[in-house]
């Protein structure tokens, strides 16, 4: 069964929610301060700015392109006097806009104009440090969400421990487990013997009848295949016969199948189904059924396996539903189901508690990472 991590722990995964939002929450204070629109205007107005100095550094500094330096001045101007006065950090802008206004501007007046912006830019990444603090407050979240998935899981496992904790195991279970044994291996050697010897036309006619049973869970041939062996020589052979010139070369086949193409577009291609055609669908599972599965499908077993198997394995069959009529039956296949699913490990568990203080843990971590995800 599932065990939750010791790491990280509630503590662990608290801290970092809680730092996470206190992230966010100053971050958007921050912008709240200048309001989104204004925070928004010195973005664009810085990203403009940048653009320019950039776009225009090498070309109208020093004795570079005349026309490019009269250029980045007017723009610049024209940007800076468009801005609304109230933007903030605006003198920003107008200290980067006298740094250009010389009769000549080299690479150093450039530089200047840029550390000038740099307070601007400050007020410009509020954006790109609300996505980065959303994002940190997504992580601890996500983290939180998988860590309570796991403790739901563990305490689902610790409940159903708690239910086969009080099944009485002191059950005699091999009155169950015995006649459904007994009829298992009747049904495998009888089916086995059906495999190897009858026609596969016959079978695959057999394997079809069964799904009219839903209980009894054959998966069906496919079309072409029945096709094949219907109307074919070939279909008289047994499956394991079919199987075996499978394997042979072309001319070896050619000795013992008529035509030879039809085989080889049919049987090969299908030698998966008729590997896997097995009796496993004629079984009862280990635990047993539920009392009323146990019962139709005993009725069901008696109708199918009656078309091949000798009548002791039939009458071995139709035991199976006198068991499930048993008063006693639930109670013995509760035991035998929680003989199936305990451990030797699990069981001293169960008997010193130590379970109990998991559950009792684990429901406190619960009720404390939930109440603060979803606060």
């Amino acid at each position: 069964m599932t065990t939750v991590p010791d790491e990280p722990d509630v503590e662990a995964l608290a801290t970092e929610l809680e730092a996470a939002r206190e992230e966010r929450e100053a971050v958007e204070s921050r912008i709240a301060s200048h309001g989104e629109q204004s925070v928004r205007a010195v973005d664009d107005a810085v990203d403009e700015a940048l653009t320019l100095l950039a776009r225009y550094e090498d070309s109208a500094t020093g004795t570079g392109d005349f026309e490019a330096y009269l250029e980045l001045q007017s723009l610049f101007v024209e940007l800076v006097e468009g801005l609304p006065e109230e933007l903030p950090e605006r003198e920003q802008f107008e200290e980067a806009n006298e740094a250009l206004d010389q009769r000549t501007i080299s690479k150093s007046d450039i530089e200047h104009a840029r550390e000038a912006l740099s307070v601007a830019g400050e007020v410009a990444a509020l954006f790109d440090e609300r996505q980065v603090a959303q994002q940190r407050v997504d992580d601890a979240e996500h983290a939180i969400t998988k860590r309570l998935n796991a403790i739901e899981r563990r305490l689902d496992e610790l409940d159903r421990l708690r239910e086969l904790g009080e099944v009485d195991l002191s059950a005699p279970t091999e009155t169950l487990t015995e006649p459904i044994d007994r009829y298992n291996s009747a049904v495998r050697e009888a089916f086995e013997e059906y495999r190897s010897a009858a026609p596969a036309r016959e079978l695959l006619r057999f394997v079809r009848t069964t799904r009219h049973f839903p209980l009894v869970g054959f998966q069906q041939p496919p079309e072409e295949l029945v096709e094949y062996v219907e109307n074919h020589p070939a279909g008289e052979e047994a499956v394991p016969t079919l199987l075996k010139y499978a394997g042979f070369s072309q001319s070896k086949l050619d000795h013992y199948v008529e035509d030879t193409t039809a085989f080889r577009t049919t049987v090969p291609v299908h030698r998966t189904y008729l590997d896997r055609l097995e009796s496993e669908p004629l079984t009862v599972g280990n635990p047993p059924p539920t009392a009323d599965e146990l019962r139709h499908l005993s009725t069901e077993l008696v109708s199918v396996v009656g078309r091949f198997a000798d009548e002791e394995t039939v009458a071995l069959a139709r035991e199976l539903g006198s068991l499930a009529r048993r008063d006693d039956y639930e109670r013995l296949r509760e035991a035998a189901v929680a003989e199936e699913e305990l451990s030797a490990d699990q069981r001293e568990a169960l008997r010193t508690g130590v379970h109990e203080e998991e559950y009792d843990r684990l429901s406190d971590e619960r009720e404390r990472l939930a109440e603060l995800l979803y606060q």
